[in-house]
């Protein structure tokens, strides 16, 4: 990313220079669909990448999280858990653990530890006293069917839960590795982490002088850090070096910005319906985003920098063995909701 750029200078992590894509900003308003054909290798799918990473993770969640007393609860938690979504986060996990030498099956507990966590924020983002939101994935949200009480807990269970899944049900891993990914995880969900975002993005409502600064610090706590933790535990727990580990963290610090920045964008640009949950362009006058700020134009390039800046960091990996993480930095940053 060059340095001279206004819009660059918001971003506080930085890579030697790499190419451009070929992918113009304005395809970010596009119906593009990422393919073998356009995006990667002509012997890679992505779209059958996705199927089967996300069907080996709802397998996992399905079994992990059973129908037993109390029912309430574990009926709430399997509500928004099992609820759909891309499973972004947990593929993200695969891929990195895949990238540097380990197996899907060693990471599956850290990705579904990854989305216990990711649901747990939505469910508690939703609430009333947070964001106050009656449509998630499409479907009304956790504490509009089960009610604000069980809501929390549900959460709070997720999250607990999280940990259990993770070191419990890794297998072949030294525990030190397995204590360095909790580590990992739970600065990404306190007050470093989640936590942080979302009160300084309270603290921020009906504030008008809400600067890039403030709003990159919202986005990098609330969304990046979570898919940072994604990818840097699958690192840990395929047995990546620690050169390996920062540079696929660098990269998901890029790609947990552009799926921000492109969730602003399609927050303005799109109707509730479009989206799936209470949101769009009727709901977001008063909220800062970065199309508030910038304007689409700049918001789509700044999005076109990260993703560009993001497969920079993977250029010193076999590219055949990076092509699934550099399929979904072009998944995030052309996604349509």
């Amino acid at each position: 990313m060059a340095s001279s750029s206004p819009i660059s200078n918001s971003i506080r992590f930085h890579s030697s220079k790499f190419p451009r894509s070929s992918i113009s900003a304005a395809a970010l308003t596009q119906e593009t669909t990422i393919n073998n054909e356009t995006h990667v290798e002509s012997s890679f799918s992505f779209n059958s990448y996705m199927m089967e990473k996300a069907d080996s993770v709802n397998q996992a969640l399905d079994k992990a999280v059973i129908m037993r007393e109390p029912f309430k609860i574990h009926e709430s938690m399997r509500y928004s858990l099992l609820a759909g979504g891309k499973r972004v986060r947990p593929m993200l996990c695969i891929a990195a653990c895949e990238l540097v030498g380990g197996q899907e099956s060693t990471a599956i507990p850290a990705a579904c530890a990854v989305e216990m966590i990711h649901t747990m924020s939505l469910i508690h983002d939703d609430l009333p006293c947070m964001d106050n939101d009656d449509l998630r994935r499409g479907k009304p949200t956790n504490h509009k069917v089960f009610g604000e009480d069980i809501a929390v807990l549900a959460g709070d269970a997720l999250l607990s839960f999280a940990f259990e899944i993770l070191v419990t049900g890794t297998e072949g891993v030294p525990s030190k590795k397995i204590v360095r990914a909790v580590g990992e995880l739970a600065k990404s969900v306190g007050s470093e982490g989640l936590v942080a975002g979302q009160v300084v993005d309270i603290c921020s409502e009906g504030v008008k002088d809400v600067g890039l600064e403030q709003l990159e610090f919202i986005h990098i706590h609330k969304t990046a850090v979570l898919l940072e933790a994604a990818v840097v535990i699958g690192a840990i727990v395929g047995g990546g070096s620690d050169e390996e580990i920062e540079k696929l963290r660098k990269f998901a610090r890029c790609i947990g910005l552009l799926f921000q920045v492109v969730d602003d964008i399609l927050d303005v640009t799109m109707s509730s319906e479009e989206l799936g949950k209470t949101a769009g362009k009727d709901l977001v006058a008063d909220k800062v985003t970065y199309p508030k700020l910038l304007g689409i134009e700049k918001s789509r390039k700044f999005a076109e920098e990260l993703n560009n800046e993001a497969k920079g960091h993977l250029s010193d990996f076999d590219q055949k063995k990076a092509t699934p993480l550099i399929a979904l930095a072009d998944y995030i940053a052309y996604r349509k909701n």
